[in-house]
C-alpha cells in the first residue's frame, strides 16, 4: 500500500460499504420473474445479480449486440479484414468497485484488464499536463498536483479565490446540491479566478468527460465528480482497460453467466410499451411479443426511457411522478462523436495510449487502439499501420459524423504533426446523443432507482444515487441497487454495494 493510501485511510479515504447485502436466502424461496429492458452495463449488472439468486430474469436489448455505449460489433473493412468496432474508449477506474464486482463474473481475476500508463492532457497552446503519475490517494495527490502542475504556479494560488474553491473539498451529498445545483460549472470555475491555462488544462477537460459543456452542467455535479475521481477515493486517477474488445472480454462471458444461471438474454428485441398486468407488469416488444413479470427494471438511456414511458399511457395511473419527470429527463446531453481510423504508418513511439485534449474545437481525446487491444494490435503488426480512435464528448449538434471525424483528424495534426502523414485506409464514424444531461437544477427532479410504482425500477448512468458514483460505475451500481430492491421484496439475499468516502475531506469544516 502506498504511503498516500496509508495516510488517506486515516482520513477515511477508503472503500465504504453502502449496502452490506445479505439478509435473505441465497436463492429466492419462490418463483419470480423479472424483465430487464436494456442490455448495457446497468441492465446486465441487474441481470447477473438476479440470475445468481434464482430469479427467472429476461433481458431485452433493442440492439443486435449487448453493451449500450460500451457495445462492440464486427465489421468488414475494404480489404476483407474482419475487425471489431466499438462506441468509444472507456476508462475502467479502480474505484469502480461495483462494476468490477460484476466484471469478476466474466473473469474472477480481472486478467483481461491492463493498466494504462500515463494520462496526459494535450494542448496546442501549452505543455501537456500529466495526471497519471500522481500519488493515488488524497490529500497527497492534490498537493502533488499543485506542486507539479505546469499550469498552476504558486502566485496563481495566491490570487485564487480560496473561498470559492472550498466547495471542491467539502462535498456533501445533500448540502452540495442544495447550494450549487442551480449554478453552472462555468460560473463556479469563473469564481475561482484561475488563470485561463489552469482552467483549461485542469478543469474543462474534466467536465467534458461527462458528455456535458461546463456552461450547461450543474456545478454540484462537477463538484461531486471531482470528489469521486480525485478527492474521495484511495485509487486516484489510475485506470485499466481491456486488452480485448468489449464483446469478447465482457458481454459474451456475462451473457453466458446469466444463461448458466437460468436467465435469458434477447438481443434485437425492442421494448415498445409497458402495461400493468395484475400484480405485475407486461412489456410489449416490436415483434408483437410480450413478456410478463412481477418486476421490471428499465435500464435504457434517457431518450429511450422517455420514449418508452410516453408510449405507455397507462403508467400515469401507477407512476405519475415518473411520467411527470420524463420529458425533462429524456432530453440528453449534447451529441458525442466517435471516429476510428485504420491508417498506414504510425504516430511517434512515445505517444500515450490515451490522451485527453484541451481547447480544440471538436476533439476531446485520442486513443491508440493498436497499442491497447489484441485485434487492432495484430492488424497493425500485419499491415505496418495503426488504429486511432478520436472522440468528441460534447460537440456541435447537426453536423454529420463524417464531417466531425475529419474535423477531429485535422485538430489532431496540430497536436501530433506526424499524424498528418498517415494515409487513411478506412474510417468508421458515428454521432449520437444518448448520454444524460446534468443541467443546473436537475438534481431535484432526477429520478432514482425506485419509482412510485410497485415493482418498477430504473437503472443507468443518469439515475440519481445517494452515494458518490459516475459513468460506468453509476450504471453498474444502479443496476445492482434495482436488483436488491427485487431480492428484498422476494426474500432473496441482496448484493453488497460499495462506494468511496461519502463526503469531502473538509466537509466537517463547513
Amino acid at each position: 500500500m502506498a504511503l498516500s493510501q496509508v495516510v488517506g485511510r486515516l482520513l477515511g479515504v477508503r472503500q465504504h460499504e453502502v449496502d452490506p447485502g445479505g439478509g435473505g436466502a441465497p436463492r429466492v424461496p419462490r418463483p419470480v420473474e423479472v424483465v430487464v429492458v436494456g442490455g448495457g452495463i446497468a441492465g446486465m449488472s441487474a441481470a447477473v445479480v438476479l440470475a445468481e439468486r434464482g430469479v427467472a430474469v429476461t433481458v431485452l436489448e433493442a440492439a443486435p449486440t449487448l453493451g449500450g455505449r460500451l457495445g462492440a460489433w464486427r465489421e468488414t473493412l475494404a480489404d476483407g479484414t474482419r475487425q471489431t468496432n466499438e462506441h468509444g474508449f472507456h476508462a475502467f477506474f479502480r474505484q469502480y468497485y461495483n462494476w468490477r464486482s460484476i466484471l469478476r463474473r466474466a473473469d474472477p481475476g480481472l486478467g483481461f484488464l491492463r493498466p494504462v500508463p500515463g494520462y496526459p492532457v494535450l494542448s496546442a497552446r501549452w505543455p501537456a499536463e500529466e495526471f497519471g503519475r500522481l500519488p493515488p490517494a488524497p490529500p497527497a495527490n492534490l498537493l502533488a498536483l499543485l506542486l507539479r502542475s505546469p499550469s498552476l504556479r504558486l502566485g496563481d494560488l495566491r490570487r485564487m479565490d480560496r473561498d470559492a474553491a472550498l466547495p471542491l473539498l467539502t462535498y456533501d451529498p445533500v448540502r452540495t446540491y442544495a447550494e450549487f445545483d442551480d449554478t453552472t460549472a462555468d460560473e463556479l470555475l469563473t469564481s475561482l479566478r484561475l488563470p485561463d491555462r489552469a482552467r483549461a488544462m485542469l478543469f474543462e477537460v474534466f467536465s467534458h468527460s461527462f458528455f456535458n459543456h461546463e456552461a450547461e452542467m450543474s456545478a454540484a455535479e462537477m463538484i461531486a465528480q471531482f470528489h469521486f475521481y480525485l478527492l474521495g477515493n484511495p485509487e486516484g486517477l489510475a485506470f485499466d482497460c481491456p486488452d480485448e474488445d468489449y464483446a469478447t472480454a465482457i458481454w459474451e462471458p456475462l451473457a453466458r453467466h446469466v444463461e448458466r444461471h437460468g436467465g435469458r438474454v434477447r438481443t434485437s428485441t425492442f421494448g415498445t410499451a409497458l402495461t400493468r398486468d395484475g400484480a405485475g407488469w407486461r412489456v410489449a416488444t416490436a415483434d408483437g411479443a410480450s413478456y410478463a413479470a412481477r418486476h421490471v427494471v428499465l435500464a435504457v438511456d434517457p431518450p429511450a426511457l422517455a420514449a418508452l414511458v410516453a408510449a405507455s399511457p397507462g403508467l400515469v395511473d401507477h407512476a405519475p411522478a415518473l411520467v411527470e419527470r420524463m420529458p425533462a429527463f429524456g432530453r440528453p446531453g449534447p451529441p458525442y462523436a466517435v471516429a476510428r481510423y485504420w491508417c498506414d504508418g504510425d504516430v511517434a513511439a512515445g505517444r500515450a495510449v490515451f490522451s485527453g485534449v484541451s481547447r480544440q474545437p471538436t476533439l476531446d481525446s485520442v486513443t491508440l487502439y493498436h497499442r491497447l487491444e489484441d485485434e487492432p494490435r495484430r492488424w497493425a503488426a500485419r499491415t505496418g499501420g495503426s488504429v486511432l480512435e478520436l472522440h468528441a464528448y460534447a460537440c456541435e449538434p447537426g453536423v454529420p459524423a463524417t464531417e466531425l471525424a475529419e474535423r477531429m483528424r485535422a485538430e489532431l495534426t496540430a497536436l501530433w504533426p506526424e499524424a498528418a502523414g498517415l494515409r487513411v485506409r478506412e474510417v468508421r464514424a458515428r454521432v449520437a446523443a444518448q448520454a444524460p444531461a446534468f443541467t443546473p437544477g436537475s438534481h431535484a427532479w432526477r429520478p432514482g432507482v425506485r419509482t412510485d410504482a410497485d415493482g418498477l425500477y430504473l437503472a443507468g448512468d443518469g439515475i440519481r444515487t445517494d452515494f458518490p458514483s459516475a459513468l460506468m460505475e453509476r450504471a453498474a451500481a444502479t443496476g445492482i441497487v434495482a436488483a436488491n430492491h427485487v431480492l428484498r421484496a422476494e426474500g432473496g439475499a441482496a448484493e453488497p454495494v460499495r462506494s468511496i468516502r461519502p463526503r469531502g475531506l473538509l466537509a466537517g469544516r463547513r
